[in-house]
């Protein structure tokens, strides 16, 4: 999918919303777990309830992970359930990858060629040659790890190098990078007091953003910081959504909540 795409589907559903797929066995309704696939059961549900509100999907792949041959194949199915009802669909790989420049040509072609997820997250740490092999796939997408929504951000990533705080650091130096146009960036919602400056240096590109919700984020805030010519904002939401119901409505749950935060953004469109 590329950027213009994208754009017009944000502005078609009047929404610039990502769901979650963050699939916790231990939290979804009891009388789906009597099913062969459960997280895929789920995931189809939700998907069938809330696609004419969202225009991105983000499973994250340590729900997925975490039960081996079971979950990838969960994982598969959900993507491919997308890819072939939903094709106007964003879809995203939160893998956190990043490695050095072969393992990572393997990681991309894992998540752009076999599963065929329109983009992943990287982590930028071991630098460009461990994040251009994803940034060569054409119309695909890699979004760097830049501010995120955790505790631990403040850790390492607003610690001062050389007078500048390192997520500015690892912004500037991405620009450079081959196929930089294919960036887009995770700032978490709880840091939306750094948008302003995070938009001085990279005005166009889109902005993944989780936090909004459950972790405390503001989608007004957000929204008059980071919102650029093309939106350029997908907010992620998952819990909030998808755990809106433990019963057998758990689908229309999702849907309303979905619907709430889909009505504000159409107010900020």
């Amino acid at each position: 999918m590329t950027t213009s795409q994208l754009v017009e589907q944000i502005h078609l559903k009047k929404s610039f919303l990502c769901i979650g797929l963050d699939v916790d066995l231990k939290k979804i309704p009891q009388h789906l777990l009597k099913e062969e696939d459960p997280i895929f059961v789920f995931n189809k549900a939700i998907i069938d309830a809330t696609h004419h509100l969202a225009v991105a999907y983000k499973p994250n792949l340590a729900f997925y992970e975490a039960h081996g041959i079971k979950g990838w194949k969960a994982l598969e199915k959900t993507i491919s359930y997308l890819n072939e009802n939903f094709p106007e669909i964003f879809t995203i790989a939160d893998a956190k990858r990043g490695d050095i420049g072969n393992t990572s040509g393997m990681y991309a072609k894992a998540f752009f060629e076999d599963l065929n997820f329109d983009s992943v997250t990287v982590a930028p740490y071991m630098g460009k040659d461990s994040v251009e092999p994803f940034l060569a796939y054409e119309n695909k997408h890699t979004i760097l790890l830049a501010l995120t929504s955790n505790a631990g951000a403040y850790d390492f990533q607003t610690q001062k190098v050389e007078d500048e705080e390192l997520y500015k650091k690892v912004l500037k130096t991405s620009k450079s990078w081959t196929n930089g146009q294919n960036l887009m960036y995770v700032v978490g919602a709880t840091k939306a007091e750094f948008l302003k400056e995070i938009r001085k240096i990279i005005p166009e590109n889109f902005l993944l953003v989780p936090g909004v919700g459950a972790q405390g984020g503001s989608l007004q805030e957000v929204c008059e910081y980071g919102m650029n010519r093309n939106v350029g904002l997908l907010i992620n939401a998952s819990r909030a959504i998808i755990y809106a119901s433990e019963g057998a409505d758990f689908a229309e749950a999702a849907a309303e909540e979905a619907k709430k935060l889909q009505q504000e953004m159409a107010y900020y469109l």
